[in-house]
């Protein structure tokens, strides 16, 4: 080394991060979650700590709250199950195929995404109506798409599919062709691959669409009214059923607790996706 290569001093060379460091960024962090999601839910949930018992179980008792809840929570579970098979497959055709259109269809994947909900109910609402494109094709069968549970959970698969698509791309674009050519090499058949070599990488991201699908379902409001007929005992969502009891005169108090109950089911779901993907992640440092 020349004598006039001298190194270079430790704080010269120290690399600096381009956002403060971590004591600010977690305080500006923490404080902007507060303000803007952690305190309106907390309000929320002190609101309806303070009814107690008793206002709990006559909101809860009610019949109406009660089929609303179920006619909710069904048509979630129903949407998510098919948003997930649906939007595994489409995830697979964009990431194991290349075609004409192909940048076009993972474009329009996101549209649900973009579009006002409301706009997209009278979009659906007009096309599976006994009038509209699809629904006069069913018409002469009996089927029936709209101001039903069917068209209920036709809207919810429209918000839902997103998010299992772009829950399953990154996971299949991890995962390559790598693993599937050594499992045709050693004579696995196509169902065997599928089971024994996709399945399993593929099952934390299927876990987390359809926690996902199934959380944004419950809450859905803008989509749904057009197209359920809001049949108070039959097709009557509980999010629309907030929104009538905040308009009632002594409503107010049903309405606290079904926001509640929604909260904390959805708050549930997310609960559930990071413990699964913990236990899978824990589960692949043991098996490695």
């Amino acid at each position: 080394m020349s004598e006039h290569a001298l190194p270079l001093p430790t704080s010269a060379v120290r690399w600096r991060r381009p956002l403060p460091g971590f004591g600010l960024g977690l305080g500006l962090g923490l404080t902007w979650l507060g303000l803007i999601v952690l305190l309106p839910l907390a309000a929320l949930i002190l609101r309806s700590g303070g009814l107690g018992l008793d206002g709990w179980l006559r909101a809860i008792g009610d019949p109406r709250v009660i089929a609303s809840l179920k006619v909710s929570f069904a048509t979630a579970f129903i949407a998510a199950v098919c948003s997930l098979f649906g939007g595994a497959l489409i995830a697979w055709v964009l990431e194991r195929y290349r075609f004409a259109g192909r940048r076009l269809l993972d474009a329009l994947v996101d549209l649900p995404f973009a579009l006002p909900t409301a706009v997209a109910g009278i979009t659906l609402a007009a096309i599976y109506d006994e009038n509209g494109w699809i629904g006069q094709l069913l018409q002469p069968f009996g089927i029936k798409l709209v101001n039903n549970t069917t068209g209920i959970v036709i809207a919810l698969i429209f918000i839902g599919l997103p998010f299992a698509v772009r829950t399953l791309q990154p996971v299949l674009e991890a995962l390559g062709r790598e693993q599937e050519e050594a499992a045709a090499s050693l004579g696995a058949s196509r169902l065997t691959t599928l089971r024994r070599v996709i399945l399993p990488e593929l099952l934390p991201a299927l876990l987390t669409g359809f926690s996902l699908a199934f959380a944004r379902g419950l809450g859905e409001f803008g989509s749904v009214i057009f197209i359920a007929g809001n049949l108070p005992m039959k097709t009557e969502i509980a999010p629309l059923l907030i929104t009538i009891r905040l308009e009632e005169e002594g409503g107010v108090t049903a309405a606290i607790v079904l926001a509640t109950l929604l909260l904390l089911m959805s708050f549930a779901c997310l609960v559930a996706i990071n413990a699964a993907s913990a236990l899978f992640a824990h589960g692949s440092r043991r098996d490695g």
